[in-house]
């Protein structure tokens, strides 16, 4: 075959880099007392930026799981086939921690620890972060009836992946998953009509379908269905402490957009066995216990995603010339580039104080969970919300090259939507934020004591929180206006924390930008002035120097 050209110009692959060498996230550790984690965390970060890794990720992808729901004899069997792929993604995040581990660690900032592991692991591969999410969350919600925890909570907590249908005593390790919506509701749990009829023998057999199940194969689900004193929580096992299979079928997985790697199910409940998790007609309270910190991980993620993309613009546009000249050195270009790692390093900081808050009310601090309360929720809306954009511009970076699968951006691309609609969608998020307010008026307090912590160190972030106070102060049809509203209070965090932990170059584009009005709305939008050098220092693969 005759030599027809020679490939040049071409960006090296972008492995070989130590992820946890991230200046906002070491930052955020050491000022929540979580630094002890650092070692851990650079071994963790150079496994996330090696080619293994991203093997692992692309292979767990373009190979979904598949459901056998019987065997060859046409025995029911209800088992999700998954790539060995997923297995490897499953026991990195077990074996470090990542999901029920922290809640029996004594360490002071195990939640953040966790935290910035989960951060760092979710940008090889967000499919997996879901169960593992989701057990994290179940251990609070399990505190509910004291008995299920003391029993469970030990082997939700284990980092030894154990994967496989088998009674939950004779495990190593279990994952916990969560079925609370049905196709009637949706997000309207109060119309779920699973019905929960109790047993003899203390437990309950349920009886319905499940719209959305997350991660069909884990060990044990929490659920919501209608018992006799009203909508309640369940526990249900796959199998039961016999060893017999629970009446729980899946029906079909889901054809999603995004989110390949993870299997998401219709569930049948046939008269399955659960145990009440908290009291009958409290299942909203006691299931929100999960939901919150699922919330938190969806902030975690989509700050995982936006780093993720801002990583890879810089590093393609860093190695990529046109027009005679290094893309980076392009000033319009620098200025996009400079405006996603401003967005990333915003949801970073709001993300990981939003880990230290949690630490600090499972401690006790009243202070710290009404902080939590209200700023999780204008936190998951704004930055989940700002995900998908985020991935678009980054994709747009790398041009056509961008939008062909072996880069890993469509990938990216198609899973930034996700966390904005999981654990409720826009205005669901944006009205949570509301009903905190009106349900805990002193969450609100707790949230200016925080913003206001940067009162007169930047004008155009005092500004910004005057104005929000008067918005907040005219509540004439707050409902059509809580998006608007929600994104004024998300800002002025996300402002206050830069300017009092950020790098001040970032803090004073992002308050220039985000909080002055002077910004178009579009990434590469930056006003004149800001210092694009120092901006993207702080987004350079450092390489591995193991």
């Amino acid at each position: 075959m005759a030599r027809t050209h020679e490939v040049t110009n071409q960006v090296p692959l972008p492995y070989g880099h130590n992820t946890a060498e991230d200046p906002a996230l070491l930052a955020a550790l050491r000022r929540a007392g979580a630094d002890w984690v650092e070692p851990e965390l650079r071994e963790l970060g150079a496994l996330a930026g090696s080619e293994q890794a991203a093997e692992w990720g692309r292979l767990a992808n373009e190979n979904e799981p598949v459901l056998h729901t019987h065997d060859r004899f046409g025995n029911r069997i209800d088992e999700v086939e998954f790539h060995p792929a997923w297995h490897e993604l499953m026991g990195v995040a077990v074996g470090h921690g990542m999901h029920a581990a922290p809640w029996q660690d004594p360490r002071p900032g195990a939640h953040t620890a966790r935290a910035a592991k989960f951060y760092l692991w979710g940008q090889v591969e967000a499919g997996h972060s879901c169960p593992i999410s989701m057990t994290y969350a179940s251990v609070p919600a399990l505190r509910a009836t004291p008995e299920l925890a003391q029993w469970l909570e030990p082997l939700l907590a284990s980092t030894q992946y154990d994967f496989g249908l088998r009674e939950p005593h004779g495990k190593r390790g279990l994952i916990a998953g969560m079925s609370m919506t049905e196709k009637q509701g949706g997000s309207d749990v109060r119309a779920n009509t699973t019905t929960a009829v109790p047993a003899a023998d203390g437990t309950y057999r349920l009886t319905g379908h499940k719209w959305f199940t997350s991660a069909p194969m884990s060990d044990v689900f929490l659920t919501l269905a209608q018992a006799p004193g009203g909508l309640s929580c369940f526990l249900l096992p796959r199998v039961l402490p016999d060893g017999s299979r629970n009446a729980l079928y899946v029906q079909r997985l889901k054809d999603k957009l995004g989110n390949r790697s993870n299997a998401s199910a219709e569930l049948e409940y046939d008269g399955a066995v659960g145990w009440l998790v908290g009291e009958e007609g409290r299942g909203v309270p006691t299931i929100i216990e999960m939901v919150n910190m699922t919330r938190l991980d969806c902030t975690l993620g989509a700050a995982s995603g936006m780093r993720l993309g801002a990583l890879r613009a810089v590093q393609h546009a860093t190695h990529r010339r046109a027009f005679g000249a290094a893309l980076i050195d392009q000033p319009l270009m620098r200025n996009v580039l400079a405006d996603l790692v401003v967005e990333s390093e915003a949801a970073t900081t709001v993300a990981l104080r939003l880990a230290e808050a949690t630490d600090r009310a499972v401690a006790g601090e009243e202070g710290e969970a009404l902080f939590k309360r209200l700023g999780l929720a204008v936190s998951k809306y704004w930055v989940c919300k700002r995900g998908p954009a985020h991935a678009a511009e980054a994709l747009e970076c790398l041009g056509g090259n961008g939008y062909v699968e072996e880069s890993g951006m469509p990938r990216l691309y198609r899973e930034a939507p996700l966390v904005s609609i999981w654990e409720g969608s826009g205005n669901v998020a944006a009205l949570d934020a509301l009903r905190a307010m009106a349900r805990s008026p002193q969450s609100l307090d707790a949230y200016f004591a925080e913003v206001d912590a940067a009162a007169g160190a930047d004008r155009r972030l005092d500004a910004s929180v005057a104005e929000l106070r008067k918005q907040l102060g005219d509540l004439a049809d707050v409902e059509y206006r809580t998006r608007r509203l929600v994104e004024s209070m998300a800002l002025a965090l996300q402002g206050s924390l830069l300017v009092r932990h950020g790098d001040p170059a970032v803090a004073d584009a992002f308050c220039a930008s985000r909080l002055a009005g002077d910004h178009g709305g579009a990434f590469g939008t930056l006003p004149s002035g800001v210092d694009t050098e120092a901006i993207l220092s702080r987004a350079q693969m450092v390489p591995n120097r193991a």
